[in-house]
């Protein structure tokens, strides 16, 4: 691998460490992006104020108490303590957002990258729903299946019962001799 690859993958494999489920959303935190970005959190979260119109609730929101809670215990080594406002979560749309507030070289490059990565999420998942859906037609062929062979099973139980049972002495047919 090429050294600018292995820094591809390296710089995906960081971002994709920061995306979170949220709301059933895929998200990234407002700390995480200034550190991918290189800007302070406070500079983001000032930019994303003066141009809060670019930003409706599907793009960012903040996050709760109990979400922030539950991020910072998915985190033993997060530096998340000294703040004094809730992060803010920004959905892929919202990252694409961010790319014409923060107008340099650096911020257009990275939120190229992290929409690559969205991208390879989506593709992904695509593809595994369609594992997922074969998985379960099969799943739904077996199980169809299964009640055959159970019906067999319980066949031959019977056949095997009656066979042990002790029957009536049977009556020999055929010729008999009469000597």
């Amino acid at each position: 691998m090429a050294k600018k690859e292995l820094q591809a993958f390296v710089a995906e494999q960081k971002i994709l460490n920061k995306i979170y489920i949220i709301r059933g959303q895929k998200v990234m935190i407002d700390e995480d992006l200034s550190e991918i970005y290189g800007v302070e959190t406070k500079r983001l979260n000032e930019q994303v104020k003066r141009n809060i119109k670019r930003f409706p609730k599907d793009f960012m929101f903040e996050i709760s108490n109990r979400e922030f809670e539950n991020l910072k215990s998915q985190n033993a080594t997060s530096s998340w303590g000294g703040r004094r406002t809730l992060p803010r979560a920004f959905t892929e749309q919202g990252i694409a957002m961010l790319s014409s507030i923060l107008n340099s070289d650096t911020a257009i490059e990275v939120n190229i990258r992290i929409i690559r990565v969205f991208t390879k999420m989506r593709e992904y998942a695509i593809t595994n729903k369609e594992i997922l859906i074969q998985l379960a037609k099969l799943e739904k062929e077996v199980s169809g299946n299964s009640k055959d062979i159970e019906n067999i099973f319980v066949v031959l139980k019977e056949l095997i019962s009656k066979q042990a049972a002790p029957s009536k002495p049977r009556i020999k047919i055929g010729f008999k001799n009469y000597d």
